[in-house]
């Protein structure tokens, strides 16, 4: 029996980054084997072991054949007659198809060393093409490294490209398809992921409502970009800028799927996109299984990030009904993420990259005066209130208490 180190953490060990997670292939056993050394069997598809001290995954060596549609159609051979060259052949991209063994030397049959000189990311074998999800894992990977200066070889791209074309991308399933788009939204460059995916069609398929927004001009005036799906793409990058938080990063990449579906006499403009993207959004949520601390702030976005733009022309009255939808009071982190989604839809555009948004101090004021109210003072205050007139009651101070605030500021 011999054990390898493979895949991401010799990848990492080679680029000088930290390693995330160690993952090891044994070659010349069998599943009793490992039982019998104590390893305990988690693997349902096929045989992974967890180590019975460091409780890290222990894979046997294993081959696979395509059986049908999916990354799930596939059956395994985890013989212990299985060489480490055989489990490596089956791997994703040749940075991630090396191995090293326990006195430390490279094992790397398929130039992944190479590669990760050339900065390039390549498939191992035409065997790429049988996992729809290798799509998402290389688009991933190019957003992980993007800072790096890696690109996809434009043979792997072609590959891509006809995994799309066969109609693969539609037998995964979705949750796993929305893991993928999370750890995306994680990655230091995510708009290279979404870019990826425009570049081999995928985007079409998997997340039609940005896709169809490439080409849809906007007012050059507000907009220089013109391009909304290139504006998208500028606010995602503002949003990775500002903030490492992948519920604002959702919010920011489907703010705008609205204008996908404005009247096309009226463009440029796009009168009431911000109401028409909610049941959009919704169709995104409800069909990726979205996890809701990202849907509801993706709406909300949607609804009122044009409100917020033109905060400083507001009455006090309608500051605090933006306040009270957005369930600030309640809620201070989501208020938190709506305004640095809104501030990097303000810097999505050309040239206006590092323009200040005053519109983020300003309701953080107007949060702040209109908490402040003694809610139970001034209930004590005024006993004779109806039940029913209450919240007008409050309604009012606290509206009085933010017109005071602007004044302030002004």
């Amino acid at each position: 029996m011999q054990v390898y180190l493979v895949g991401g953490a010799v990848r990492d060990k080679l680029l000088g980054i930290p390693v995330r997670e160690q993952d090891w292939v044994v070659v010349g056993a069998d599943d009793k084997a490992l039982l019998d050394l104590g390893y305990r069997r988690v693997g349902k598809d096929f045989p992974v072991f967890l180590h019975p001290e460091t409780h890290e995954e222990y894979a046997l060596a294993r081959r696979e054949t395509k059986t049908g549609h999916g990354y799930k159609g596939f059956a395994f051979d985890a013989a212990s007659t299985v060489t480490l060259e055989q489990d490596l052949l089956r791997r994703d991209l040749t940075i991630n198809a090396m191995a090293e063994a326990e006195d430390g030397s490279l094992i790397d049959p398929y130039g992944g060393r190479q590669d990760l000189q050339d900065r390039l990311l390549r498939h191992v074998s035409p065997a790429f093409s049988e996992d729809p999800l290798r799509v998402l894992r290389v688009a991933r990977f190019a957003a992980r490294f993007a800072q790096l200066g890696f690109r996809i070889a434009d043979e792997t791209l072609e590959l891509m490209r006809g995994i799309v074309g066969a109609g693969e991308l539609d037998h995964l399933v979705r949750e796993r398809v929305w893991q993928e788009f999370e750890t995306a939204l994680k990655e230091t460059s995510p708009v290279t992921f979404f870019r990826v995916l425009r570049q081999c069609n995928a985007l079409a398929v998997l997340l039609p409502e940005v896709d169809r927004l490439f080409g849809i001009p906007q007012p050059e005036r507000y907009h220089p970009e013109v391009d909304t799906g290139e504006h998208v793409m500028l606010v995602l990058e503002q949003a990775t800028r500002l903030s490492d938080d992948p519920v604002v990063r959702y919010a920011t990449l489907v703010h705008d799927v609205g204008k996908g579906v404005t009247p096309r006499d009226n463009w440029p403009h796009h009168y009431g996109h911000e109401t028409l993207g909610l049941p959009l959004i919704r169709d995104i949520n409800t069909r990726l299984r979205v996890p809701r601390e990202y849907g509801d702030l993706a709406l909300l976005v949607s609804e009122y990030h044009t409100r917020m733009h033109q905060l400083g022309e507001m009455r006090s009255a309608t500051i605090l009904n933006l306040l009270e939808a957005l369930d600030a009071f309640r809620r201070p982190q989501r208020l938190q993420r709506f305004l640095l989604a809104c501030e990097a839809d303000s810097r999505g555009r050309t040239g206006f990259e590092d323009r200040p948004y005053p519109q983020r101090n300003l309701l953080l004021d107007a949060q702040q005066a209109a908490a402040s109210l003694d809610v139970g003072a001034l209930l004590a205050a005024t006993p004779e209130q109806r039940t029913d007139s209450v919240k007008d009651l409050v309604h009012h101070h606290r509206a009085e208490l933010i017109r005071e605030q602007l004044g302030r500021s002004k």
